[in-house]
């Protein structure tokens, strides 16, 4: 046995089924083992970023890591995006990496890069396996390092010749590390602040945003008055009718700074503190009051659902049902507007649809209108990378078995990432992508703004996508994807509801 295919053993065991691929001549043999070691279900992506990306929406449905195969160093470089945001999502991956042979790298060859070090940016856990005899145990480990909680990035590196030499040994799955739980000094503390304060806000991240959670999140605000709130970039949150209807701290630092103003104490749960995402002239980084007091109930990694059934028990907070978010809403008509889409998803989603979310400007309002909406699933861009959403999309709808992905999808964003449409049509993937289709950079526009500046000439050309127009229509049919054009709300629900009753993917133009 060589050590690709005790690689590909090992992973099979530990429960890593599913390969996001986009190989070079230094992968072959791994390929070859994944011909050979049924099991693998292999999903091929046409640029990393499509392969680190898909592996980050898998993760957040799946709730178990994906491996990836990437060629070499320049190829790890290209989906350094993709690793970014699945870091900042806290996903799980299995990295794999191809390398030059050991006893190549001394001269020096074209694709020779220090590929330990670009992937340390992005990994938690990093390793080389440099002989076969080593690589099943160092998958293995791999495997342990990507699940970790909350999830991980762990990125293993493959020299070719570990690849090709005889002497693998397949490793036994390790075991999955435990979730780490709460202090309970942590528990009392929130407990008594919660008993003689006023105005306190629990945030919630994380795990903290699945329904389990929620619903003690809701058990201790109607107990004590305390407010909810979900952080402004999530993974995932689970979300529509018997969730609650939560509000994200917003984008705008304005907007941000006025909505956490009325507190005095913040529990963090699963939460980080709630900064701004760039700095700007004369404006704060930190959107909570002077003299507020923020206060941890749950770090990143520890079992957010358990620690607050444990704070609803020590404050003697009775069940408590879910608010009720009104009527469904029924299909909007008439002309776009970002209420409008809003509306037309929550009143068109099937039950169980998972919403992956890269609308940038367009979408900041989409909560208020989608409370009443059936039970989903709302994933969003944790690292700001540009992108994120089409390759998240393919690796989303994979891991969530079936469901129907909705893909709110802004049109510059796209562009990084569109060969993802390709995967999905060849894999037949149940993805609905709706392009949010305004022909400009116009997040860059108000950031633009934001720093003091008021854009010119030459600022607009370079902030446009409309010289010359990007043909989606076409550029979907070149990839496979069946693609229509929608100007108004009539026209976007008929084609959403149609889509939906297909079996594969499916774009849709918004012409905004």
């Amino acid at each position: 046995m060589n050590g690709a295919e005790s690689l590909v053993k090992t992973l099979l065991g530990s429960g890593v089924d599913v390969c996001f691929a986009n190989p070079g001549t230094s992968e072959m043999h791994f390929v070859a083992a994944l011909d050979r070691v049924p099991g693998m279900r292999c999903v091929l992506g046409l640029q990393e970023n499509i392969v680190t990306g898909a592996a980050d929406g898998y993760w957040r449905m799946a709730e178990k890591p994906a491996c990836t195969l990437l060629h070499c160093g320049p190829g790890l470089a290209n989906g350094l995006a993709g690793l970014h945001d699945a870091r900042r999502a806290r996903s799980g991956i299995v990295n794999v990496v191809g390398d030059q042979a050991v006893y190549h790298r001394p001269f020096d060859a074209p694709l020779t890069a220090d590929t330990e070090g670009w992937a340390r940016g992005a990994s938690a856990w990093v390793r080389t396996s440099s002989r076969s005899e080593d690589v099943g145990a160092d998958a293995a480990v791999a495997v342990q390092a990507a699940r970790t909680s909350p999830g991980q990035v762990a990125t293993l590196i493959l020299p070719s010749d570990s690849s090709w030499n005889e002497g693998g040994v397949v490793a036994a799955a390790l075991p999955v590390p435990a979730v780490p739980q709460a202090d309970p000094h942590a528990i009392r503390q929130a407990a008594r602040l919660l008993r003689e304060k006023r105005n306190v806000l629990l945030l919630l991240g994380g795990l903290a945003l699945r329904e389990g959670a929620q619903q003690q999140a809701q058990r201790i605000a109607a107990a004590t008055g305390a407010k909810l709130l979900a952080e402004g970039s999530n993974a995932r949150i689970q979300r529509g009718r018997g969730r609650l209807p939560l509000e994200r701290v917003p984008y705008v630092n304005e907007l941000a700074v006025k909505a956490l103003e009325p507190y005095e104490h913040i529990i963090l749960v699963n939460a980080k503190e709630p900064i701004g995402f760039f700095g700007y002239p004369g404006k704060p980084s930190r959107f909570w009051r002077e003299g507020c007091e923020l206060h941890a109930l749950t770090r990143l990694e520890q079992d957010a659902e358990t620690a607050l059934r444990a704070l609803a028990e020590e404050l003697g907070a009775p069940a408590a049902a879910m608010p009720d978010p009104g009527p469904r809403p029924e299909a909007p008509r008439g002309s776009l507007s970002p209420e409008g889409l809003a509306r037309a998803v929550a009143a068109l989603m099937p039950d169980g649809a998972v919403v992956v979310d890269e609308s940038v400007t367009y979408g900041r309002g989409f909560f208020s209108e989608s409370h009443a909406a059936p039970p989903h699933d709302w994933l969003q861009n944790c690292g700001g990378a540009i992108g994120y959403g089409p390759p998240v999309a393919v690796g989303a709808a994979i891991g969530a078995g079936g469901r129907r992905i909705i893909a709110l999808q802004a049109d510059g964003s796209a562009m990084y990432t569109l060969q993802a449409l390709w995967t999905q049509a060849r894999e037949r993937l149940p993805v609905t992508t709706v392009i949010l289709s305004n022909r400009k950079y116009q997040i860059l526009i108000g950031e633009y703004q934001n720093v003091g500046a008021n854009p010119g000439r030459t600022a607009m050309d370079m902030l446009d996508l409309g010289n010359p127009d990007i043909g989606w229509v076409q550029l979907a049919n070149s990839l496979g994807v069946e693609a229509a054009q929608a100007a108004n709300l009539e026209t976007l629900g008929d084609l959403m509801a149609q889509s939906f009753s297909r079996p594969g993917p499916f774009l849709i133009e918004l012409l905004i």
